[in-house]
């Protein structure tokens, strides 16, 4: 049986595929970004939490090195096409995010492909999370329960997103997407 070849057309289109899904999942959230940073912003930690899709989806059905960081660039620019004003944001943010999830795939040699190695990275690009937007949107002028909700909001949104990114490659990978064609 074959296997699926790092950089194959097989894996390039189905990281594509991810990528525009993800990617319009991402537009979403950065039409939202506004809106919920004036109206409400202790909640912000998970609508920036769907941006783990990417990354969590491709690795869960890829089962590969680095199609966390080729997937999360695809969603990036096609977020990009639906708000060109955060360009920036989405580009940066898929770098960073593919390059936690990478690291951690990394770790483990990419042979652990347990659901706690997915939660491991998406604790972690929470804490980074809560960190880099509680500086930016100057948290300490908010009261200390608002504070400390935005701090759990922030971690539970990637560990949310993660689980659900969780679900739908284990829905891909029962239907036989990442199986290569038989000859």
């Amino acid at each position: 049986m074959r296997t699926l070849n790092a950089l194959s057309t097989r894996v390039l289109l189905i990281c594509a595929a991810i990528g525009v899904a993800t990617g319009l999942v991402g537009a979403v959230a950065g039409w939202l970004t506004p809106v919920v940073v004036v109206a409400l912003p202790i909640v912000y930690g998970l609508v920036l939490g769907s941006h783990v899709l990417p990354g969590i989806i491709a690795q869960e059905l890829l089962r590969m090195p680095f199609v966390a960081l080729l997937t999360h660039l695809i969603a990036a620019l096609v977020a990009t096409a639906f708000n060109p004003a955060w360009a920036g944001r989405f580009l940066g943010t898929a770098l960073l995010f593919g390059a936690i999830q990478e690291g951690v795939a990394a770790l483990t040699r990419y042979r652990a492909w347990g659901a706690w190695r997915f939660f491991v990275s998406a604790v972690v690009i929470g804490a980074v999370v809560a960190v880099v937007v509680g500086f930016a949107a100057d948290l300490a002028r908010l009261p200390l329960w608002a504070q400390i909700v935005y701090i759990v909001l922030s971690v539970l949104g990637p560990v949310a997103w993660t689980a659900a990114g969780l679900w739908v490659g284990a829905a891909l990978r029962r239907a036989g997407v990442a199986r290569p064609p038989r000859r």
